[in-house]
């Protein structure tokens, strides 16, 4: 980076060098030396800009900034408002930020969104188009808004340059985003073209209680392995409730028993099993107290974002690669098979169509030439009554007119 902050450097002062110079038109000789000078600098900065992109990412269309972070969360946890205090943040601390909004049912935002999807698709006409009811209704607009993402990406790669974080509010419905197609394709639309974390919002009162903090770990567990996107736990309302019991039994088992073992009920009983299964999840997960109203942790739940962008860079973004690079060779393998099958019809007609041109195509009733064996011709009849009239056969009438001429010629005969 210190090469290429050079050589743009040198290149900005070679370009006022030349603006300068092109005033003075008796210096014509030293502008085009500097034009050979500054064309080769920016080819050495292309080569080796492409040369690291190349060591970096296997797509060329991909860029480490700005950093996608993708809020979700159940129903209440605070989703808008923890989005609107990343926005103030954000603003405050001069980071270059940029807003998306995916829920079409809210009715006003805290926060000035750079993308709506209000602004492309009427919530409440699409529920009176299609005769659907609040959820359906969000799910299917989210879908419409789906099928043009393609123009979002290109937008925000536009500004890419000028931008360090894209924060993306998602509906209040969870699994509407998160188990919709229309989910999948938006969330693998940013993985594959910017570094994406997922944020995962947790009312911290309400996970006070063991069965309730064990159901939102096993959705954020959940949703890890669906979007196989790096996941940080943001635990909100830390201003209501602290998060310290939270970290206490993601960190020890054994206090997590101790809460759980004064129920003996059958929910109970499984979520101290539960807790052994996500013990592994707990050790390679990275969880921050935040607080929406006072503005809490929002240092260190950017750093928490930062981490995982790196974490992304090295372990996912080679999975995702993999992933891609299996499914180019699945596909090429599918066309080459239709493409030999292809062939194979192809053959198959054309030797159905030479068999069909040769001589036993020809109709019944046809005479057929055969070779005897001195090289003469011989035409053989086909065995029908009516080809016998046809070719000369003699009926009984004409016998009987036939042995009357005989009689009379034999009386004129001498």
């Amino acid at each position: 980076m210190d090469i290429d902050s050079q050589n743009i450097k040198s290149s900005g002062e070679e370009g006022a060098s030349m603006q300068t110079d092109s005033k003075d038109s008796s210096n014509s000789q030293g502008n085009s030396k500097e034009k050979e000078e500054l064309s080769e600098s920016m080819d050495k900065l292309h080569i080796e800009g492409s040369s690291s992109g190349q060591a970096g990412t296997s797509s060329p269309n991909f860029r480490r900034k700005p950093v996608i972070i993708i809020v979700v969360g159940m129903a209440g946890s605070g989703k808008t408002t923890f989005l609107h205090r990343l926005v103030c943040h954000t603003q405050a601390s001069n980071i270059r930020g940029y807003v998306m909004n995916l829920d079409p049912a809210v009715m006003t935002l805290p926060y000035g969104a750079n993308i709506d999807i209000r602004d492309t698709v009427k919530y409440k006409e699409v529920m009176k188009q299609f005769n659907l009811g609040p959820n359906g209704g969000i799910l299917t607009s989210l879908n419409l808004f789906a099928t043009r993402f393609d123009e979002v990406i290109s937008m925000i790669e536009k500004r890419a340059d000028t931008l360090d974080y894209v924060l993306v509010d998602t509906p209040g419905q969870i699994e509407i985003f998160t188990w919709s197609a229309s989910g999948a394709i938006i969330t693998e639309a940013f993985a594959s073209t910017f570094p994406t974390v997922i944020a995962y919002v947790v009312d911290t009162p309400r996970a006070s209680s063991p069965v309730t903090f064990m159901s939102n770990m096993l959705y954020a567990c959940s949703i890890l392995y669906k979007t196989r996107l790096p996941l940080v736990l943001a635990f909100n309302k830390t201003d209501v409730a602290q998060h310290q019991f939270a970290l206490e039994w993601m960190e020890d088992f054994e206090a997590f028993q101790a809460a759980v073992s004064s129920d003996q009920s059958y929910t109970s009983t499984l979520t101290q099993s539960l807790s052994l299964v996500l013990d592994e999840f707990y050790k390679n997960l990275r969880s921050v107290g935040v607080s929406a109203v006072s503005g809490a942790g929002m240092v260190a739940f950017f750093k928490a974002i930062e981490a995982s962008s790196e974490e992304y860079m090295e372990t996912y973004k080679a999975e995702l690669d993999k992933r891609r690079a299996e499914k180019l060779r699945l596909e090429e393998e599918r066309k080459k098979e239709n493409l030999n099958k292809f062939r194979k019809d192809r053959e198959g007609a054309e030797k159905a169509a030479v068999l069909s041109t040769g001589l036993k195509d020809k109709g019944v009733g046809s005479k057929t030439t055969m070779m005897d064996e001195e090289g003469g011709e011989i035409e053989e009849e086909d065995d029908n009554d009516d080809d016998d009239d046809d070719h000369g056969g003699f009926s009984e009438d004409e016998d009987f007119i036939d042995e009357d001429e005989d009689e009379e010629v034999s009386k004129f005969s001498f």
